[in-house]
């Protein structure tokens, strides 16, 4: 099973992608994660800390000044570049460097068609993409299960949520399913689904506790695992599961 979450940067895509992860690790799945964005920061939400989400970006910017050996394939990249997150996720970090050498497994290759490599029967990949259009753009060629668009309701967030959308559905890689994040009342609900006409939309409420984990460096699902909106993303991984 392969799941993309996409959406505009700021718009709670890195929460969503470390609560969904963890979820579906402790349901039984061999679970994935991995880290597609230029600023990695899908460590710290996990739970692994700040420094060691640093140590993993530190290796990964070593590789871009030749003080450390390429991987030799996807899933030397995945051991390399790697980590083991709580409830047993593996974390990899495989955000573009600066200068990739063309055909490397562990920098000439997009994280787009690390999702197809990666994927295998009984494993779960999770990606956390690159804020904006670039990454979904390019998945017309890589089919997936499961693109998540992470909105606000914002204007800017709802107009970068239902761009990604349309690409997705124009090109029919995978089944669209609209995270609606901190929603505070019915007039932000319907303010979401009026951007995303007849697609399934899971609201996630606001909630303190989400932003106070984030400012402290944690992850929400340990400091506040019955919060209303980590609930909600524990739900949401729990009928993605189900209904794979």
């Amino acid at each position: 099973m392969k799941i993309a979450v996409a959406g505009k940067g700021g718009s709670g895509k890195t929460t969503t992608c470390a609560v969904l992860a963890r979820t579906l690790a402790r349901s039984g799945q061999t679970t994935l994660a991995l880290d597609c964005d230029s600023n990695p920061n899908l460590g710290i939400s996990l739970g692994i800390g700040e420094d060691a989400t640093e140590h993993l970006i530190s290796v990964r910017d070593a590789v871009d000044a030749g003080d450390e050996e390429h991987a030799l394939t996807a899933d030397d990249l995945v051991e390399r570049f790697g980590v083991d997150a709580p409830d047993g996720v593996r974390l990899a970090v495989v955000s573009a460097i600066q200068n990739p050498e063309p055909g490397c497994p562990c920098c000439g290759i997009s994280p787009e068609q690390l999702l197809g490599q990666l994927a295998r029967p009984g494993r779960v990949v999770v990606a956390d993409f690159e804020a904006g259009l670039g990454t979904v753009m390019r998945l017309d060629a890589n089919p997936i299960d499961v693109v998540l668009v992470v909105v606000e309701p914002t204007a800017k967030s709802l107009e970068a949520g239902r761009r990604v959308a349309e690409s997705v559905q124009k090109t029919g890689v995978g089944r669209v399913v609209v995270a609606a994040n901190r929603m505070r009342d019915d007039e932000d609900g319907a303010r979401v689904r009026t951007a995303f006409p007849g697609l399934e939309v899971v609201p996630v409420p606001d909630d303190p506790a989400i932003m106070d984990a984030e400012r402290r460096g944690v992850a929400p699902l340990d400091a506040a695992p019955n919060a209303p909106g980590v609930r909600a993303l524990v739900d949401l991984a729990d009928q993605l599961l189900s209904r794979r």
